[in-house]
């Protein structure tokens, strides 16, 4: 168990499949993070996200922009998960505990609104073909990563 719950939060913008989304909230509820914020019209296919469904929170808003503006204002760093000017790479990133990970679209990433409130951006890389992960694959890496470094949740690792 963990020490303390994981300050980790996942938000994705509409995404085009509910697939996606079913997998993402899965993934959190593996690693125990309680919140997935969503926008649009989200669906969680239960056969997909299993126990996630029910051990992970998912907030559901309009849009993102809003969202990001309040989740700074409480003290939480806002990361883009984005191939983008100026991103980090994952395998040097360093995640702050009360970290926003912000996904991307499918298929247009984050949209300028979005990524003009990004504090920073994490970029995975990629070394051949196609030029980019599926968004829950993507998010499934970005969150063990955020767990390898804060391994007992909110506590100073």
């Amino acid at each position: 168990m963990l020490a303390a719950a994981r300050e980790l939060i996942v938000a994705c913008p509409p995404l085009r499949s509910h697939v996606n989304l079913s997998h993402i909230v899965r993934t959190c509820g593996c690693f125990g993070i309680q919140r997935v914020i969503a926008c649009g019209a989200p669906r969680v296919i239960g056969r997909i996200a299993r126990d996630g469904a029910e051990q992970v929170e998912l907030e559901i808003h309009r849009s993102l922009p809003p969202v990001l503006d309040r989740l700074r204002v409480e003290g939480r760093e806002i990361v883009g998960l984005e191939q983008a000017t100026g991103s980090e790479m994952l395998f040097d990133f360093r995640f702050v505990a009360r970290t926003v990970l912000v996904v991307g679209n499918e298929r247009t990433g984050l949209a300028a609104e979005e990524l003009a409130r990004l504090d920073r951006v994490a970029e995975i890389p990629m070394a051949g073909l196609p030029h980019s992960l599926n968004a829950a694959t993507a998010t499934a890496l970005a969150v063990y990563e955020y767990c390898r470094q804060w391994p007992a949740g909110g506590v100073t690792p």
